[in-house]
């Protein structure tokens, strides 16, 4: 690359779109190849909802291993990617925004120190306003995603199809609950993206920082993998609790746009403690840990050698 074409791509690096773009490349590849572990981690969140509001939420409990295998073999192979679509337009809006948002606010809002440090309470905070507002952005494509993630289920219990496909899910919300609709569940969902975003970004950068300041290991993938790994174990401790109030919500049958099972994300904290204890919180730990471990892993990976590959700094 020649000194002119380096310094362009250094300019274009700068904007919002430049980032926006790199980063949903790499969040859909991370994406497709951990899929079928978030739609096992889904379903897993949602047994054990019994007598609540009146009604009976049946399911068969299974573990993790059990699950994914029996989508596979009473559903079919191809079901474990349900929901993919609308998973990656979510990852088109939600990590392009997040990743840039968090850029933004390290590079020109809460800016680095002057010898290039970014402190951890500025990560912290850059990592919960970046992911707050791009979950806000891409909460109705989420809904969709759980929806559509539990059609397998529902059938092989004997109900209804609820939704069909991408577009007649976003139809049928509208129609039966207006553009609000599509927001139920946001308020969770922000607040798990918000927690997620923060042990994300700031780990990943904090640990990257510690890595090159006190190692020398330099600024490669052997020290992406570290960053990545570390930040997904936090992913994963700091969001599931949100994450499963978030599934629960969304997935909950409704009645004049009104949910029939919880008021809203407290209720269904309440609910969900008393009558399954604390740890019900943590339901599908494992999958989501063992989901956000590898996406962390390739997002960071892709997104570090995609940077590299159009000849700008790493993240």
């Amino acid at each position: 690359m020649t000194g002119g074409d380096r310094q362009s791509a250094l300019v274009n690096a700068d904007s919002f779109w430049f980032t926006y773009t790199l980063s949903s490349i790499a969040a859909i590849i991370a994406e497709t190849v951990t899929y079928p572990l978030d739609l096992t981690k889904t379903r897993l969140q949602i047994q054990g909802e019994t007598h609540v509001g009146g009604l009976i939420v049946a399911g068969q409990k299974r573990g993790m291993v059990k699950t994914i295998v029996g989508i596979g073999s009473e559903e079919g192979a191809i079901k474990l990617f349900q929901g993919l679509t609308p998973a990656l337009y979510r990852h088109l809006l939600y990590t392009g925004c997040r990743i840039s948002f968090y850029e933004i606010i390290r590079d020109k809002v809460l800016k680095k120190n002057s010898d290039g440090s970014f402190p951890v309470w500025k990560s912290s905070l850059g990592g919960l306003t970046a992911g707050a507002m791009g979950q806000f952005i891409a909460s109705p494509t989420d809904l969709v995603k759980v929806q559509m993630q539990m059609e397998g289920r529902r059938r092989l219990e004997g109900k209804a199809p609820r939704v069909k496909s991408t577009a007649q899910a976003f139809r049928k919300i509208i129609t039966e609950e207006g553009v609000r609709g599509l927001y139920r569940g946001v308020v969770p969902n922000v607040q798990r993206a918000a927690l997620i975003n923060m042990g994300d970004l700031a780990t990943y950068d904090t640990v990257k920082q510690g890595v090159l300041q006190y190692t020398s290991l330099t600024d490669n993938w052997v020290t992406h993998t570290i960053s990545g790994t570390c930040s997904g174990l936090s992913m994963a401790i700091l969001g599931t609790p949100a994450d499963v109030i978030k599934t629960r919500i969304m997935n909950q049958p409704t009645e004049n746009g009104r949910g029939k099972l919880y008021a809203g994300s407290m209720d269904c904290l309440v609910k969900t403690v008393n009558q399954e204890g604390f740890l019900a919180l943590y339901k599908g730990f494992l999958p989501i840990w063992g989901r956000l471990g590898p996406w962390s892993l390739i997002f960071w990976i892709s997104f570090e050698q995609i940077r590299k590959l159009c000849g700008v700094s790493s993240f």
